[in-house]
């Protein structure tokens, strides 16, 4: 029997817990992003699906880019958003997305692409979701990020314990992320990648950011095994050790993995 590598139970409950992340680096470099991809393009959008909306990251990168608001905008998460926040959301599981074909066109997702247990069968879902000119854009983390994070989390468990178990998210790489594309029946499928390198004043800095955008790994019971604090402390002292740059800040390395594919070709001005 396979067991599905991540508990898409806890990961809900992780995005309960109202902490609001100080700076969402992750989620605003791909937002970002995202837009620019967006805004050089000759058409516009009118009918638009944000899947993973967990926060304004999409609506901020586009105030900032000069982009107008789209006439219509549906948001959907795996959990409601805060009542302080303007404007309502469609709770559902980007696994099993609860609306009608063809009525987006366009589809955006600013992570949790990487959380996805069947992304194969998200994939096809979210085309089923497009009309016949839409447009589905993606951006997530890719397999090199966090590499310096996951280097030291595993040469200190290794040291301590002897034995080493997955700490770091397992992502995909960029041919496969191409593959899945076609293989979900997109037309024109494109996927592309940037390296990013992110300056931290601390690496705790960046583990209390990963744990307020809720990025921490979420894997299933069976593959869970508990972090010694011991063996967080080495990983810490390494990091120190091994990734501070000249002005004292530490390096943190994101390869963000971008995806773009049309329900069908796209016709002549479209893109």
């Amino acid at each position: 029997m396979t067991v599905a590598p991540f508990d898409r139970r806890l990961l809900r409950r992780r995005l309960q817990r109202r902490h609001p992340p100080f700076e969402p680096l992750l989620r605003w470099e791909i937002a970002n992003r995202l837009v620019d991809r967006l805004g050089s393009m000759r058409r516009r959008f009118t009918r638009v699906l944000e899947l993973a909306a967990v926060d304004d990251s999409l609506e901020r990168a586009m105030q900032e880019a000069g982009l107008p608001p789209f006439p219509v905008h549906i948001k959907c998460a795996l959990v409601p958003p805060p009542a302080r926040e303007p404007g309502g959301c469609v709770v559902g599981d980007i696994e099993f997305l609860p609306f009608a074909p063809a009525r987006f066109d366009l589809v955006l997702a600013i992570g949790e692409l990487h959380w996805c247990n069947d992304l194969p069968g998200a994939l096809v879902q979210i085309r089923s979701t497009l009309a016949r000119d839409g447009l589905f854009l993606a951006g997530f983390p890719g397999a090199d990020t966090l590499v310096e994070l996951r280097t030291c989390l595993v040469e200190a468990e290794l040291e301590l314990t002897g034995g080493a178990s997955p700490r770091v998210a397992p992502t995909i790489a960029l041919d496969v992320a191409a593959a899945l594309l076609q293989r979900a029946g997109f037309a024109s499928p494109v996927a592309d990648r940037e390296r990013v390198e992110l300056a931290y004043r601390d690496p705790l800095r960046l583990l209390a950011d990963l744990r307020a955008t809720r990025e921490t790994v979420a894997f299933a019971p069976e593959l869970r095994r508990p972090l010694q604090r011991s063996v967080l402390l080495r990983a810490i002292e390494l990091y120190r050790q091994r990734f501070c740059r000249a002005d004292g800040t530490f390096t943190a390395t994101l390869e963000l993995l971008f995806l773009a594919g049309w329900a069908e070709p796209p016709g002549r001005g479209t893109a």
